[in-house]
C-alpha cells in the first residue's frame, strides 16, 4: 500500500480463511485472517516529487506517468520479495498480490480515478498474480471509488453489541461506521495528515511532524480555521471522496498571511484534520461506544489529543486493540480486497460510496 502521504509503500503478508459465502457477498464479520510478517520501504525525495508534479497538468506528463509508474513497480517489488525473503516464503506460495498503486488523480465526478504502478511489470517482477485497479470499476457503476476500506472494516471490525466507528488517518481521513445492526455507512472526512505533512517537509525537511510535536509548540490561528472550514466539501453530504486534487499546500497558501509563523499554522492544520474528523463522527454517526484510530494520525500523539477533546465520553483507542496494528490496517485491506476478486466475491459497500450495486473490484495480471 502507498497512499496520499507518499512516504513509502507497506507490504503485508496476510493469512485469510480460503472459505466464503455461496451467494459471492461481502464475508461476515470476524472472518479467520492472520497478519504473517510485514515490510516497508521509503520513497526517495524525487520519486516523492515526481508524483507530486503528476497531480497537476504538466509538460510530457504522459511520458512521466509512464516512467514514474515503471519506478513504482519496480519499488513494489523489492518491497515484495524483501518480504518474502524477510519471512521464508517463496512467491509460488502467494496467491496474489493486492496493489491499489499510487493515486495521482481521483475526479469520480468526472467518471474517473488513476492510479499508477503497472501491475503488469509487478507481476512479471515477482511471478505472482497481481490485482489492481480497485476503484474503477465502482465508478464505473456511478460510486465514488472511495473510500473501499469500509468493507474491510465491516468484515473484520464489527462487533454485535457494540457501536463502533473506524477512522483512517492517512493523508486523506475516511470513517467507516459500524452500527449493531442497520447500515454500515463511510466516507471520506477531508485532509488527514496530508498538508501537516506537506507544511513540515516545507519548513523542515522532514517527511512528517513526528508525534504533533512541532504543531504542539504553536497556537491555533482562530480566523485561517475558519477560511479553512469554509471549504464546500465540508457541506457536502455523503457519499463523498476527495484528495490531492481539492486539499493541497497550493490551496492552503490563499488563506495564509505573511505574519504567521510556520509552528501556528502546523498547528491549525491539526485542528483542521481534527475538527473535521469530528464534526464528520457527530453528524453522521449515530450512536459511537468506540472509535478505533489506524494509518499514519494514530501515532499523531497531539492530534489524539485534539480528537479525545472534541469526542468526550467517547473511547478513543488504536486499532491493535482490535487485532491489527494502527500501520498496517489498509495493506491488510487491499490484501483482503485482493482475495475477494480473486474468488469473484464483491468488495465494495454501494452504500458508502453510492455505486448502484456491490461489485467485484480489481483487474487481474495473472502471473
Amino acid at each position: 500500500m502507498s497512499g496520499t502521504s507518499l512516504d513509502g509503500v507497506d507490504a503485508a503478508l496476510v493469512s485469510i480463511e480460503p472459505s466464503i459465502e455461496s451467494n459471492h457477498e461481502l464475508a461476515s464479520p470476524s472472518i479467520a485472517f492472520k497478519i504473517l510478517d510485514t515490510h516497508s520501504v521509503s520513497f526517495t525525495a524525487v520519486l516523492r516529487q515526481q508524483l507530486l508534479k503528476l497531480h497537476h497538468p504538466s509538460e510530457n506528463e504522459l511520458e512521466l506517468t509512464a516512467l514514474t509508474a515503471n519506478e513504482l513497480a519496480r519499488l513494489y517489488a523489492t518491497a515484495v520479495n524483501e518480504l518474502l525473503k524477510k519471512h521464508g516464503m517463496n512467491s509460488a506460495e502467494v496467491s496474489a498480490i493486492g496493489c491499489h498503486g499510487q493515486t495521482i488523480r481521483h475526479r469520480p465526478e468526472l467518471g474517473f480515478t488513476l492510479q499508477i504502478g503497472n501491475a503488469a511489470l509487478l507481476a512479471e517482477l515477482t511471478n505472482i498474480n497481481v490485482v489492481s485497479d480497485f476503484r474503477s470499476r465502482d465508478i464505473a457503476a456511478g460510486g465514488q471509488g472511495a473510500p473501499l476500506v469500509p468493507a474491510f472494516h465491516h468484515a473484520v471490525f464489527s462487533h454485535k453489541t457494540i457501536h463502533r466507528v473506524v477512522i483512517n488517518i492517512g493523508g486523506i481521513a475516511n470513517l467507516t461506521y459500524l452500527p449493531i445492526s442497520g447500515m454500515v455507512t463511510g466516507f471520506d472526512t477531508g485532509p488527514g495528515n496530508m498538508l501537516m505533512d506537506g507544511w513540515a517537509y516545507q519548513h523542515l525537511g522532514v517527511a512528517f511532524d513526528e508525534s504533533g510535536e512541532w504543531a504542539a509548540t504553536g497556537q491555533v490561528i482562530t480566523h485561517l480555521l475558519s477560511k479553512l472550514l469554509e471549504h464546500p466539501y465540508f457541506k457536502e453530504l455523503p457519499p463523498k471522496s476527495t484528495g490531492r486534487d481539492l486539499f493541497n499546500l497550493d490551496w492552503l497558501q490563499t488563506y495564509l498571511k505573511p505574519e504567521y509563523a510556520a509552528n501556528d499554522v502546523q498547528r491549525t492544520l491539526l485542528e483542521f484534520s481534527a475538527v473535521t474528523i469530528a464534526d464528520a463522527v457527530k453528524q453522521y454517526c449515530g450512536k459511537v461506544d468506540e472509535i478505533y484510530l489506524c494509518g499514519g494520525g494514530g501515532y499523531n500523539h497531539a492530534l489524539i489529543e485534539c480528537l479525545t477533546r472534541l469526542l468526550l465520553l467517547i473511547k478513543i483507542a488504536k486499532t491493535d486493540e482490535l487485532g491489527i496494528a494502527v500501520k498496517w490496517v489498509e495493506a491488510t485491506a487491499f490484501a483482503w480486497l485482493a482475495r475477494q476478486a480473486i474468488l469473484q466475491a464483491t468488495g465494495s459497500l454501494p452504500e458508502v460510496t453510492g455505486a448502484k450495486g456491490a461489485r467485484v473490484l480489481g483487474a487481474i495480471y495473472a502471473k
